[in-house]
């Protein structure tokens, strides 16, 4: 297929002295971490819906202070690469409360990779072409439905969800083939992985995948 660049990051009127004077990393986050490591710390988790309200009915802090640490920690690349990253998200004692929606998921997986690119000059279409197939299978709608979900304005981003689903229908088909192949005979999984020249781990996520389309399918049907 042939390969879709990644769409720019949009462009900014900001002038030079506008961007020396973005607010640097806020001290409250430093706080944030050490009294919740596992949602602040060395390693992100996405915040569940509400968490500002939580943190000032838990804490005496300043709202202000907090929306802005909050915003700045929303922005980061690390945290957009904990919502792409399709965990879900967390409340204060670190316990997962809630999917992210695969709308949220998109638009942070098209963040992380526009400021990647940035920084190289190897083409990571292909790359987020992947990642966006493992958000959909991920998602468990239907490529109209998640489509329809996470389709925005901008053209390029929207190419490069077309192409994805595109690779996406491509491995559905084939893995609801390798399905019926694997039904039809008598062959184990191993011996069965054996006769198609593929890694068992492959072949059993092939399988898992035909046979969630079949289960969705069939949902759908009644």
């Amino acid at each position: 297929m042939t390969a879709v660049p990644i769409p720019p990051t949009p462009p900014t009127t900001e002038s030079a002295a506008a961007r020396k004077a973005r607010p640097a990393h806020p001290p409250l986050l430093d706080q944030l971490a050490q009294w919740y490591p596992r949602l602040f710390g060395r390693h992100l988790l996405p915040l569940k819906r509400g968490i500002f309200e939580d943190l000032v009915a838990a804490h005496a802090l300043d709202p202000a202070e907090l929306k802005q640490a909050l915003a700045w920690h929303a922005r980061s690349t690390r945290y957009l690469a904990a919502v792409a990253s399709g965990q879900p998200r967390h409340d204060l004692q670190g316990k997962a409360v809630e999917p992210v929606a695969p709308e949220h998921v998109h638009h942070a997986l098209l963040q992380v990779f526009r400021r990647r690119q940035q920084r190289t000059q190897e083409d990571l279409s292909a790359e987020l072409r992947q990642r966006i197939v493992r958000a959909y299978q991920a998602s468990g709608l239907s490529r109209q439905a998640y489509a329809e979900r996470v389709r925005g304005r901008d053209e390029a981003a929207n190419a490069q969800l077309d192409a994805a689903l595109a690779d996406a229908a491509a491995q559905d088909a084939r893995a609801e083939a390798l399905l019926r192949a694997f039904e039809s005979g008598t062959a184990d999984l191993p011996a069965f992985a054996g006769m198609y020249g593929l890694a068992l781990p492959e072949v059993q996520r092939a399988l898992a995948r035909a046979r969630q389309l079949q289960t969705s399918a069939a949902q759908t049907a009644d």
